[in-house]
């Protein structure tokens, strides 16, 4: 690599060359997977980002969760909505379960790693607001629970998936909004929600400032 940041012509480096071979193959793979999930997801996507506006225009408020990379998702998708993604606009009551460490660890240590999602749910959900639910493989069995607990309190859930839903699917209501990206790969997965969080982001902007 030279100092401008252009590809050295010969590097005569052969575990480098691999390396940038690994590195193409990565961008190759996750714009053709971008380009599938775009088609796939849209719809749901769309009608998920109108269903969220209508919860804050009744003064209602979202809820995030997820595990590991996809409590990351959570929080960014969070950051986006209490902050803004690109257009300036009153922040918008958001809150990201996995967030509150002291919160998690607590209910974690007294009533279990399932439950801690759930248990916030139970005790800061009303009728009226939205869970946005993140599991990359749709099996996490903890969210799974929070999504249960959404219902008890008759919230709408929003759930971000990948390969084929999982057991995730299976907890959804008629009224709730499946955003499946079609990738097995975790990598793809977490890449595609990204995406699939600022294009939500972005919808839901453009319809509350009036830009839809």
């Amino acid at each position: 690599m030279t100092a401008q940041g252009e590809p050295a012509t010969e590097s005569g480096d052969p575990a480098r060359a691999a390396g940038v071979t690994v590195i193409a193959q990565h961008f190759h793979d996750a714009a053709e997977a971008a380009a599938t999930a775009g088609r796939a997801t849209a719809h749901s996507i769309a009608a998920a980002a109108q269903a969220i506006v209508q919860a804050f225009m009744d003064n209602h408020r979202v809820f995030a969760c997820g595990n590991g990379g996809s409590a990351s998702d959570a929080e960014h998708l969070v950051a986006e909505l209490v902050g803004r993604l690109e257009q300036e606009r009153p922040g918008l009551p958001a809150i990201a379960l996995s967030a509150n460490s002291s919160t998690v660890t607590a209910i974690g240590n007294d009533y279990g790693f399932s439950d801690v999602f759930a248990r916030q749910v139970r005790a800061l959900g009303g009728a009226g607001d939205v869970l946005i639910a993140f599991s990359a493989s749709g099996n996490s069995g903890n969210v799974i629970a929070a999504i249960t607990a959404s219902h008890e309190r008759e919230m709408l859930v929003i759930a971000f998936t990948g390969e084929d839903g999982g057991r995730l699917r299976e907890h959804l209501g008629a009224n709730d909004h499946l955003i499946n990206v079609p990738a097995t790969r975790i990598m793809r997965v977490q890449e595609l929600h990204r995406v699939g969080i600022h294009a939500l982001c972005d919808v839901i902007d453009r319809i509350l400032l009036g830009g839809l």
